[in-house]
């Protein structure tokens, strides 16, 4: 007979958040947001926080997909899972599945998938910030950060008849006490 003794919390000499659960999400429970950046440009939300300006997606690009000329406020980290792509800045440096990239805040960049490719890319993006979007003059086109990410996810989801969607959504604005 197997009887297991009680977890029991470890209570180390320091302040820490009280944490009753884990905070996890599985990519097959978050259904993709389709053409949510254009045609052929889809992703998953994972976890979008606006008050610390973070978005974490799992992001797939049909082969040809374009994301225009684009300004980051803040690093940005790249894990490409499958496919092939690269900077139009730069395209003797393509990105491959098992490429990690950092982006640096103030990069500026278009990115782009190979018409030729065989099948499709999915990198995953943990961005800081925001992407300040231009269009093919230069011209500001749009912001896109974490609130406005929750917002397209609504506007997706309602699109695409799915209902809500459950990512991992950080902090919350109130007060500390009571009036």
């Amino acid at each position: 007979m197997n009887i297991q003794a009680p977890i029991e919390q470890v209570k180390p000499p320091v302040f820490s958040l009280p944490q009753d659960e884990l905070l996890t999400t599985n990519i097959a429970d978050v259904p993709v947001m389709k053409d949510a950046l254009g045609p052929g440009i889809h992703f998953q939300p994972l976890l979008l926080d606006p008050e610390i300006g973070i978005a974490v997606n799992i992001a797939t690009f049909e082969p040809g997909a374009i994301v225009g000329a684009h300004l980051h406020t803040g690093a940005v980290h790249g894990y490409t899972l499958q496919g092939k792509w690269h900077y139009k800045e730069y395209p003797d440096q393509p990105q491959v599945a098992g490429s990690y990239l950092y982006e640096p805040a103030s990069s500026v960049h278009t990115f782009v998938v190979p018409e030729d490719n065989t099948e499709d890319t999915i990198v995953l993006f943990i961005v800081y910030g925001a992407n300040i979007n231009f269009d093919d003059k230069g011209n500001f086109h749009s912001v896109l950060d974490a609130i406005t990410i929750i917002n397209l996810v609504e506007m997706c989801s309602k699109r695409q008849g799915i209902g809500p969607v459950r990512y991992l959504k950080g902090g919350t604005v109130a007060y500390s006490t009571g009036a």
